[in-house]
């Protein structure tokens, strides 16, 4: 029984595969045909831009530094307080080195010495002038010993103070931090009882505050160099800043970088705009923000779509469709481009149908169906 079931079952799945393999490669070998598309050229504006990556910053920030050093006894103001110049930003107590105090304490003393022996010498010579025993060019030398021991005598005194105090003793106080400049204050790094260095010319020395106006900012970014060399200063930009979405500030283009400077592999230069921001817009410092720059632009120019054009040679044409229904080679003039349309500058005239090519219409590949 099984040998004739066997032969039965067999040879019609053996035919039902054969007869599948056929039908699939039959239908793998129909022609393959391209999905139409097509396109018109439409009047439009035309703008080319690039953009330029940065941030918003104040055109002056200035760090107010310390004159002293000591540790911070007093802090006046916190970030985002408005300080006019000449306010108090902190005070500093000073704490003397050993070494210079005591050598300040010696000079002090040895100055008051000096000043004693002045001034009894001073009497010494008086005396026998008086008496007709001195001449007048030894008392006037007396005079003058008298007067430098004193001037001494006060120059040691005021350095004591100096080192003791932080003072002079006379005008404003060393201790006290002002602000140089009218502005807000964008941080204070330091806080009580922090110890601080004075500003000299060996060391830059403690920034108590840093103060900008921020009724003044700029953009500060880089552009690529295959772009640089399209801008120039003067030319209108838009800034859109990353915390502020739907906020979008006018501006121009005032410094563009002589010199490049490479960063990733490319060369990049910076470039720096001043802002105009409208109403009661407050942009922060430091914001991170997006400059497009206009390089060309087009008013009501013929456009057409870049995917639709070919290229032989250099030169482009496209695919017109005739009354027929069939397509026709038609060669063109171009002109700007803001890459994604180009201006159409001769060869249509505005109400043709343009095949598109199922290659341009997709990143991924062709869109085809199969022929029947």
């Amino acid at each position: 029984m099984r040998r004739i079931l066997l032969p039965l079952v067999l040879v019609p799945g053996v035919l039902l595969a054969f007869v599948a393999t056929v039908g699939f490669l039959w239908w793998q070998s129909l022609p393959e045909t391209e999905e139409l598309v097509l396109v018109s050229p439409e009047v439009t504006d035309l703008v080319l831009k690039t953009v330029a990556t940065g941030a918003i910053v104040p055109r002056v920030e200035v760090d107010i530094k310390s004159r002293v050093s000591g540790v911070i006894a007093e802090l006046d103001v916190q970030p985002g307080e408005h300080v006019d110049q000449g306010d108090r930003i902190a005070t500093v107590r000073v704490i003397p080195n050993s070494a210079s105090l005591e050598s300040a304490q010696s000079r002090v003393r040895t100055a008051r010495i000096q000043l004693d022996a002045a001034k009894t010498e001073l009497d010494r010579v008086q005396a026998l002038a008086n008496q007709n025993a001195a001449s007048g060019a030894e008392l006037q030398r007396a005079v003058t010993n008298h007067d430098l021991a004193r001037q001494e005598e006060a120059a040691a005194a005021t350095q004591l103070r100096i080192v003791r105090d932080g003072a002079a003793g006379r005008g404003d106080v060393a201790t006290d931090i002002k602000s140089t400049v009218k502005g807000m204050v964008l941080d204070v790094p330091v806080e009580l009882g922090v110890s601080v260095t004075e500003t000299n010319t060996f060391s830059a020395g403690t920034t108590i505050a840093t103060v900008a106006d921020m009724t003044d900012m700029v953009f500060e970014g880089t552009v690529d160099e295959s772009e640089v060399g399209r801008i120039r200063e003067g030319m209108p930009i838009l800034v859109t800043v990353g915390a502020l979405r739907e906020a979008r500030i006018p501006g121009t283009l005032e410094f563009i970088a002589p010199k490049g400077v490479v960063k990733d592999g490319t060369v990049q230069f910076e470039i720096r705009a001043s802002i105009r921001p409208e109403g009661d817009l407050f942009v922060r410092a430091g914001s991170s923000a997006n400059a497009e720059i206009v390089l060309d632009e087009r008013k009501q120019v013929l456009a057409l779509q870049e995917k639709a054009l070919h290229f032989e040679e250099g030169e482009p044409w496209v695919e017109v469709q005739t009354a027929t229904g069939g397509f026709e080679r038609q060669d063109l003039e171009v002109g700007l481009s803001d890459g994604l349309q180009i201006e159409i500058v001769k060869g249509l005239s505005g109400g043709e149908q343009i095949r598109v090519s199922a290659t341009a219409q997709s990143p991924d590949g062709p869109r085809r169906r199969r022929g029947r």
